[in-house]
């Protein structure tokens, strides 16, 4: 009994940690789209896509996202903590009302890619695929008398991986289910039951369409450290919002990083995982076949996979352009496929996770996408190309081409 406390505290503690990484995302994205995160230059050096701290305060004040400049400021705070944010140079673990330059971690590609993170984008890239399914085995159904809305049979959810290339065997995919309940991203509808390959019923614990107002998730953090109770499930309170978290589909998941700009050489931070990134989405994304990753140290730092300069569509098809042409198969694994994609046409890759699928396969940074499953995506940006692979198959061929340079 005790340790099914255990469990259920945890289940508890990352379903709130997987509510903070989405208001997050959104507030990124809605200042993205209000021009405060931009590149501001400070003591002659230029710091790319970063915020003034009290001009953000500001923000979160009149946009009703807080009362007062001190909750707005509590607010970032429990968003610096959960390693969304911090200081431009990391000099500053607090976070100030005053003249100081922070920065998203997505931003700047120092997000930290834990297996944790990575399941959440995975839990998140089904949730989207299966709310976007016409013939959706989310459904009002009923389990001893009760009904419960967009819910599911285990059995289903698994044969539902399977034909769509989420997992190969119904063992693999019965491990991403015991995975994704484990992290507080789907549940047993009454709460009684671990997942099975059978009739019982299950829900996602998590709307990821809901916009999420910080207010509530600080509210609901005190709750938790104070009450051990967890956060209220928002799948049959709140209504899907149009303000959804794949507004921009590589940003949302993991994918769609900002280099700073040409960085120096990256700096090591601290021990843990390094996740495969997921070029989604993160629209992060937060994904295929359940597998067991090595650990390996975490390195936070910026992508060094700036182009030296931007190329043109038609210089990359010129006869005796000083380029070559590879064919790489990349086969995602349960955590994504390990690239993250930049660039508006041509696009390139940004960055790659070293333990990932796709440096398996050959990916590199500074490589330009000509071709997806062999389609010709030369003409496309970022977003659209990241939207086809997130949307096609767990294996992915990418034709790339590399500068002779």
């Amino acid at each position: 009994m005790e340790r099914t406390g255990s469990v259920r505290r945890k289940a508890m503690a990352r379903q709130h940690k997987a509510e903070v990484m989405i208001a997050g995302e959104q507030l990124r994205l809605r200042l993205h789209d209000g021009k405060l995160i931009k590149d501001r230059r400070y003591h002659l050096r230029t710091y790319p896509n970063c915020f003034v701290s009290e001009e953000l305060i500001a923000w979160l004040v009149n946009h009703k996202e807080a009362p007062d400049r001190t909750t707005a400021v509590c607010l970032m705070q429990h968003l610096m903590d959960q390693d969304i944010v911090h200081h431009v140079c990391d000099k500053r673990s607090e976070f100030k009302d005053a003249k100081l330059l922070y920065r998203f971690r997505k931003d700047d590609g120092t997000f930290p890619f834990n297996k944790e993170v990575k399941i959440f984008m995975r839990g998140q890239r089904l949730y989207e695929h299966l709310i976007g399914d016409k013939h959706s085995i989310l459904q009002l159904r009923e389990e001893q008398g009760v009904a419960y809305q967009r819910s599911f049979p285990g059995c289903q959810l698994i044969d539902w991986l399977l034909q769509n290339g989420e997992a190969v065997s119904r063992c693999q995919g019965l491990e991403l289910c015991l995975a994704l309940q484990e992290h507080g991203i789907i549940q047993h509808v009454a709460k009684k039951h671990d997942f099975f390959d059978s009739g019982l019923l299950y829900q996602f614990c998590i709307n990821f369409r809901r916009r999420r107002r910080l207010s509530e998730l600080l509210s609901e953090s005190e709750q938790d450290n104070y009450q051990g109770t967890a956060p209220s499930t928002p799948e049959d309170s709140h209504p899907d919002s149009p303000f959804v978290l794949h507004k921009n589909p590589p940003q949302e998941a993991a994918a769609g990083f900002q280099s700073v700009g040409a960085s120096k050489e990256p700096k090591q931070a601290t021990s843990g995982r390094q996740g495969s990134l997921n070029s989604i989405q993160l629209h992060a994304a937060g994904f295929p076949p359940f597998v067991q990753l090595s650990s390996t140290p975490v390195i936070r730092c910026n992508p060094k996979s700036v182009l030296p300069r931007q190329y043109t569509c038609e210089e990359l098809l010129t006869p005796g352009a000083h380029f070559t042409k590879r064919v790489l198969t990349v086969t995602g694994d349960a955590l994504g496929w390990g690239f993250v994609l930049r660039g508006m046409a041509p696009c390139y890759v940004q960055a790659v996770d070293p333990a990932s699928p796709a440096a398996a396969a050959g990916v590199k940074v500074r490589q330009l996408v000509y071709q997806v499953n062999g389609q010709c995506v030369l003409y496309l940006d970022y977003r659209t190309v990241t939207t086809l692979v997130m949307t096609g198959p767990r294996i992915v061929v990418l034709e790339v081409m590399e500068s002779l340079e």
